[in-house]
């Protein structure tokens, strides 16, 4: 594990010394070379050896990082000629160095801290690289709902380590230290707007919005995942107070999932819309591991890394089309078969993966997460049903509406599709393809 931090403390090194015309293939090739390195350490060994003071990795958080890894490396795919390209380096391998240590501490301290730092940079790529005047409102937004609900956690934290001065993750599962209903609250409050859910979910969307390309791939494919991994590690510090009070949550998140993949037929901004379908998938995943149980733990997990993909190249390709089109309204992206078939194809395997259709990674997460939804509560079969109804429609209604119809008549030069665009969403595509074979 310290041979990726110490490759990233390395390459903080050579932003200053390379040239700017350079630094993107450099960079790009060097995260490449790390997800193989690290991908290769996928063996029962690797985790039994890797536990120490500060860092510990299992199964969860090796996906994860994984995952990471893998999202970095295509936004830098992404990037064309940008502004100050040596300070979007350092400012981006900065967030890479505190979500990749996220997801490996072991003290709930350093996961806190880590949890925080990692807002920084998202906040500096939001107000710095973003397209539009509001991108300012956009990252307050942002950082007001983050640290208005972790303060909280970081006290409740402090009082635990008072009580019995450890915050080891693995020392302090199932003791149940968590007995009060104003703790557990304020614990699960962080994470929940993370993620976020229904009525905490206001900050998401303006942020998608404001961000560059590779901003909206770093929010969906791994900013929201540090709610999941997070809510993934403190329901076993409060096992007991969760089977009496994770009902009202379930229940809050379900009917506001619902709620919210009607509001995505409505939608005529395309990055609002990936966006709100960002918010369905992680109020289920988050109903999911509130039930606790095993099933509900490996499908909410699958769920993460499969969203983060999908729904990031679903971010590309809205890119691709606002590059050419220079709008991002579903009424003037119209007829795109007609210019861009070979784009639709991809427009469409996406869609069909992130509507949860099989073969695809996405439909295993979901019939793990329903089943142990239907297993803790047969009543919640009703809402699985219409969730999963309106997840197929709107995503239909996305896809046809984008590909269909007739040609914007005011479009006159139209710029074709290139290589590197393509060969982003392929790889996309085909990781999803081969997490199908492994899973």
């Amino acid at each position: 594990m310290m041979i990726i931090i110490v490759m990233m403390m390395f390459s903080l090194l050579m932003i200053f010394l390379i040239n700017n015309t350079l630094m993107n293939m450099y960079y790009q090739n060097l995260f490449f070379l790390k997800f193989l390195i690290f991908m290769m350490y996928n063996n029962i060994l690797f985790f039994s050896l890797k536990i120490t003071y500060m860092i510990f990795m299992d199964y969860y958080s090796f996906y994860l990082v994984l995952l990471t890894i893998w999202i970095m490396s295509l936004m830098i795919m992404s990037l064309t000629k940008l502004k100050f390209m040596s300070i979007y380096m350092l400012n981006f391998i900065i967030m890479m160095i505190s979500l990749i240590l996220t997801f490996m501490s072991i003290n709930y301290f350093m996961f806190y801290f880590f949890f925080e730092v990692s807002m920084i940079p998202t906040l500096i790529l939001i107000i710095g690289w973003g397209g539009q005047f509001e991108r300012i409102e956009a990252g307050v937004y942002m950082l007001m709902y983050t640290l208005f609900a972790s303060l909280p956690m970081m006290i409740i934290f402090f009082s635990i380590y008072y009580k019995i001065n450890m915050l080891n993750m693995i020392f302090l599962n199932n003791l149940n230290l968590i007995n009060n209903v104003y703790m557990y609250i304020y614990l699960l409050l962080a994470f929940l707007i993370k993620m976020p859910i229904f009525f905490f979910h206001l900050w998401l969307p303006k942020a998608h919005v404001e961000a560059p390309v590779s901003g909206s791939m770093i929010l969906a494919g791994i900013m929201l995942k540090l709610g999941g991994y997070g809510m993934l590690r403190i329901l076993l510090v409060m096992e007991e107070i969760s089977l009496m009070y994770n009902y009202i949550i379930i229940s809050f998140s379900l009917i506001g999932g619902t709620l919210i993949s009607l509001l995505c037929l409505k939608q005529i901004d395309m990055k609002m819309l990936v966006a709100y379908s960002s918010i369905v998938h992680m109020s289920l995943m988050m109903s999911s591991l509130l039930t606790l149980s095993s099933w509900g733990y490996i499908g909410g997990t699958i769920m993460m890394i499969s969203h983060g993909i999908c729904s990031s190249s679903l971010f590309c390709l809205v890119n691709m089309n606002y590059e050419r089109i220079l709008s991002r309204s579903l009424y003037l992206n119209k007829g795109m078969m007609n210019l861009i078939p070979s784009l639709s194809l991809f427009w469409f395997i996406m869609c069909i993966f992130n509507m949860a259709s099989p073969p695809s990674l996405n439909l295993f997460s979901e019939i793990m997460m329903i089943n142990s939804l239907i297993m803790w509560s047969q009543i919640l079969l009703f809402v699985m049903m219409i969730m999963s109804f309106f997840n197929v429609v709107y995503m239909m209604l996305f896809y046809s509406s984008i590909n269909h119809g007739i040609i914007y008549k005011s479009l006159n030069n139209f710029i074709f599709i290139f290589l590197r665009e393509y060969l982003l969403i392929y790889l996309h595509m085909i990781s999803l393809v081969y997490l199908i074979m492994i899973f």
